[in-house]
């Protein structure tokens, strides 16, 4: 199976886990909510908080891991805090019919945090694994560091689009590892092509 197989049939797996795991956790998060004196538009929009908090957490620890950065102390509270709320609601939820029910009723909200969290992890691991297959490339410990809004000085930054692209790299790949406009990435290659 080629790298790109396995991101791909994980990414669906993950995408068909979470789909069905969003549902039913948030059913079960939101006749907690009700359950508790919360109605309108609060009850229905409460259990996306939740869900919300996790995502936006594991986006900031993805961002830290794909340049070398320490991660946030504030992104892993807030991830674990996400996961304990979102896993205590179901739990919650599905108390009233003891230990078992509890157990069902949480096996969603697990199984969207656990297979949303795999797929970080690939994502993650890809990354480095490019970066490792990629000889022309400074690695990130290496290379100077920069803003996260400033891009490298223009010959440098042309120099290098020139480079990775002569080397076989794709426009987005290059976009994204030097965290520049695709269309940028574009305007250089087309200048030399001209």
């Amino acid at each position: 199976m080629t790298d790109r197989l396995i991101r791909i049939t994980t990414a669906l797996a993950v995408v068909a886990v979470a789909g069905v795991a969003a549902i039913i956790s948030y059913q079960h998060a939101y006749e907690l909510v009700s359950s508790h004196g919360e109605t309108g538009a609060t009850a229905h929009l409460l259990p996306f908080t939740v869900d919300g908090l996790i995502w936006a957490a594991s986006m900031v620890v993805l961002d830290a891991s794909r340049r070398n950065h320490p991660v946030p102390r504030l992104a892993l509270w807030s991830l674990g805090v996400g996961i304990v709320a979102t896993v205590g609601a179901n739990l919650a939820h599905g108390l009233g019919h003891g230990p078992i029910g509890a157990l069902v009723s949480a096996w969603p909200a697990l199984a969207l945090v656990g297979s949303f969290e795999l797929l970080m992890m690939l994502v993650r691991s890809s990354h480095r694994g490019d970066a490792e297959r990629s000889p022309n490339i400074v690695p990130d410990d290496d290379a100077p560091a920069l803003a996260h809004d400033e891009p490298p000085a223009v010959p440098a930054l042309e120099q290098t689009v020139r480079e990775r692209h002569s080397a076989g790299h794709s426009q987005r790949a290059i976009a994204r590892d030097l965290h520049i406009d695709r269309r940028k990435v574009k305007q250089i290659i087309d200048r030399d092509v001209a």
